[in-house]
């Protein structure tokens, strides 16, 4: 069975980190591009990263390039979505997405792209 499991989520206070993890189960193979997506209460989901596997290729959304780092442990089928100078509009449920034998594209992170999600992880971010 396929299993794409978010972890790491919390509170914590302005400026603090966090580092989000998905680990993917039922995969065969290590070829598999993971997306990270959120969605803050009221608001539309947006898209965050990609991470292809096994090179480490990454895209980012332009708006969340600088605070927001993608990294991965191929062996434990693990990417990690590391957080920092954190602000309360960041507060949302982070969701992790993967799909099998599948490349990020270098134009953007796409849910539609996506075969199997995770139930996703609150971040809540106080001032």
């Amino acid at each position: 069975e396929v299993q794409v499991v978010e972890s790491g989520g919390g509170f914590v206070h302005t400026g603090e980190s966090v580092r989000l993890s998905c680990t993917l189960s039922g995969f065969t193979g290590d070829s598999w591009g993971v997306g990270w997506f959120r969605q803050a209460p009221g608001k539309e989901r947006e898209a965050i990263a990609c991470l292809s596997s096994p090179d480490g290729t990454t895209t980012y959304t332009d708006s969340m390039k600088g605070r927001f780092t993608l990294s991965s442990d191929n062996a434990k089928k693990t990417v990690y979505l590391q957080m920092d100078n954190l602000k309360p509009e960041d507060t949302a449920v982070y969701y992790c997405a993967a799909r099998p034998f599948y490349l990020c594209s270098a134009y953007g992170v796409f849910a539609e792209a996506m075969h199997y999600w995770g139930k996703g992880t609150l971040v809540t971010v106080s001032s």
